[in-house]
């Protein structure tokens, strides 16, 4: 069984959270962010130091607890510092652009693909070639930029795609005659 659940959740200055019957709310110079409370997991908060454990002994209430404490983890992360993902095109006349809520992809179709970004995540693009997608939520970011790489995924004969930064893309052989 993992342990993940025994270590605590340290909150850095300036994060406060808030503890109902249902719902903790963690707030940070960078946003606030909600969550509904498991019942099977007991939170406790104590001299800035959140603590995760399971109600009873019954092996989903574990699983759930290590669970829980890790999303907690990321919401206190996120409140303070904010998470980034990074992005690459690569191919011949891939492109793209962004414009307040919309990215603009040229991927080597007929048409240009206008991405409409999720509440809570913003895009920078320093180049032609990358996209710096950035938000306080976690799982909202790693489903935007997982959705603009479901466009194109990068294929293994020349690489052409869009992959993440610290991606491998593993290179086949060509067909040989």
């Amino acid at each position: 069984m993992s342990r993940v659940a025994s270590n605590p959740v340290e909150l850095p200055k300036g994060v406060e959270v808030s503890l109902d019957d249902t719902q903790i709310s963690v707030k940070g110079s960078k946003g606030s962010l909600q969550l509904n409370i498991n019942p099977l997991v007991k939170i406790e908060q104590e001299d800035g130091n959140l603590t995760f454990a399971a109600k009873d002994d019954a092996r989903a209430s574990k699983a759930m607890a290590g669970t829980f404490r890790s999303l907690v983890n990321n919401m206190v992360v996120g409140v303070a510092e904010g998470f980034q993902k990074k992005l690459q095109l690569n191919g011949v006349g891939y492109r793209a652009s962004a414009q307040g809520k919309k990215l603009n992809l040229v991927l080597g179709f007929s048409h240009p693909i206008d991405y409409e970004l999720p509440e809570g995540v913003s895009a920078e693009t320093p180049s032609q070639t990358e996209i710096v997608l950035s938000s306080i939520d976690k799982q909202l970011l790693g489903q935007a930029a997982a959705e603009i790489r479901a466009f194109r995924p990068p294929e293994p004969y020349k690489g052409k795609g869009v992959r993440y930064a610290d991606e491998y893309v593993r290179r086949k052989e060509a067909k040989k005659k």
